[in-house]
């Protein structure tokens, strides 16, 4: 039935192709070997084959290929998709409930926006005249790369220093760098988040202020990721709930379906939990923390974006930096998409643009951290 429905959605789109729906992961593997697929959308319970086994012997015919693991909302199915992230997965979706209102819908959008931008990220170059004449999701991808490799990707470091973008050529003018040091670390992320938060973090063991992240997750994944960054980490990490008080040395992450904000009580920081409407289509999303911040902290935010669709966050670290906050984007180059960095790099609002492997050095010295 559900695979059904995901043929059904995209085959509406005209830039999307669907070759081929198979039962299980077995004859998934067989069907790669014929060279024509750019994206599998791969659920996790299968007869025969399961995903996870799956994966890595997609992954093997075709290394090019892109796989989407879908599951439903479960602990356990969490915990794999999560796994499958690290062994060579793209991205995952979860499947909708029967309780979920607009579940259908936002199911539907998400897969077409995922296979769509994996597609242009990804996949195999071929002529327009091709297959039944559709625009196909890898072609836009040729373009991307011969335009890409004209260009370095080295990132700007300095104030007033400009970088052209990969994307459509726009400039990129950075602020100045902090002079107070920041008290709090807020980061945004969404598609690829999880793997370069997993890399960045690991550098901050012993980091003793609070680190607040709203990555764009459904509920039970954000419990299952706080416990994957504590392990990775060594820092106390929880889903954040309803009246925490913002500790140092402490990782919240905002939980599924709730947008996580700060509040003062008193002298105190809290976080608060609400499900007011989502905001860029997502819920939580980065704005509305960004913006709670801006008025319990002021300047003394140093702010993430992290890669990720869309251009959630451009918003609050607009008030942010209008206050004197500083804000690092991860560059194109080590994005898996550069939406929301490069919309918050492209307006003008960032003190660094940094590949993801410089960013902890960068934001540890800003801090005074060791």
């Amino acid at each position: 039935m559900v695979r059904g429905i995901l043929r059904r959605f995209l085959e509406q789109e005209d830039d999307i192709t669907v070759v081929d729906a198979v039962p299980n992961g077995k004859a998934a593997v067989n069907r790669i070997g014929k060279g024509d697929v750019d994206i599998v959308i791969l659920d996790i319970e299968m007869p025969v084959m399961d995903g996870l086994e799956a994966l890595p012997k997609i992954l093997k015919v075709d290394p090019s290929v892109k796989v989407i693991m879908a599951s439903t909302l479960t602990d356990r199915n969490a915990s794999i998709s999560l796994k499958a992230l690290d062994d060579g997965a793209a991205d995952y979706v979860p499947k909708p409930t029967t309780g979920r209102i607009g579940g259908a819908y936002d199911f539907q959008r998400e897969v077409v926006e995922k296979v769509r931008v994996h597609g242009q990220h990804g996949g195999k170059a071929r002529k327009p005249s091709e297959g039944d004449g559709k625009s196909r999701a890898g072609s836009g991808r040729a373009a991307a790369t011969a335009a890409g490799a004209k260009e370095t990707a080295a990132a700007p470091k300095a104030e007033g220093a400009v970088k052209k973008s990969l994307y459509g050529g726009a400039s990129i003018v950075l602020t100045k760098a902090p002079t107070i040091p920041p008290q709090i670390l807020a980061i945004g992320s969404s598609t690829g988040g999880p793997q370069a938060l997993l890399d960045l973090l690991k550098d901050f063991r012993g980091f003793r202020y609070p680190i607040l992240i709203t990555q764009h997750m459904p509920p039970t994944f954000t419990k299952i990721f706080a416990e994957r960054l504590q392990r990775v980490t060594g820092i106390p990490a929880d889903e954040a709930a309803d009246g925490d008080v913002i500790s140092g040395g402490r990782i919240y992450v905002a939980p599924g379906d709730y947008h996580m904000i700060a509040e003062t009580d008193g002298k105190v920081g809290r976080l608060r939990l609400t499900q007011s409407p989502p905001e860029n289509f997502c819920r939580p999303a980065v704005d509305p923390m960004l913006r709670s911040l801006a008025e319990v902290y002021g300047s003394k935010v140093l702010t993430l974006i992290m890669t990720g669709m869309g251009h959630d966050g451009l918003e609050g670290v607009r008030k942010l930096s209008a206050l004197g906050g500083c804000t690092v984007a991860q560059d194109e180059a080590t994005s898996i998409v550069w939406g929301m960095p490069g919309a918050v790099a492209t307006a003008g609002l960032c003190c660094a643009v940094l590949p993801k492997d410089d960013i902890a050095a960068f934001v540890l010295k800003v801090f005074g951290a060791k």
